[in-house]
């Protein structure tokens, strides 16, 4: 099994949990400054080692996040 099966198989079980719930799911107000600050940086190219493992982190979060949301948008559709 690849990473992304395994994203998806987890996405999947957890967008089985609550569905509605599950689609409302945001970010803090917090979280998203600190991946804009992130992106920023790394744009202007002044971003370090660690911040560029934060901001993976924070990326692979999101397509995580995203990914069980649009499973749990075809659950409700059924």
């Amino acid at each position: 099994m690849i990473i992304s099966e395994a994203f998806g198989e987890v996405a999947n079980i957890i967008a089985q949990l609550n569905p509605s719930q599950i689609i409302q799911i945001k970010a803090s107000p917090e979280m998203s400054a600190r991946v804009s600050d992130l992106v920023d940086k790394k744009k202007s190219g002044v971003i370090n080692l660690e911040e560029t493992a934060e901001l993976e982190r924070f990326l692979a979060l999101d397509l995580f996040i995203s990914l069980a949301k649009a499973k749990a948008h075809l659950l409700l559709k059924k």
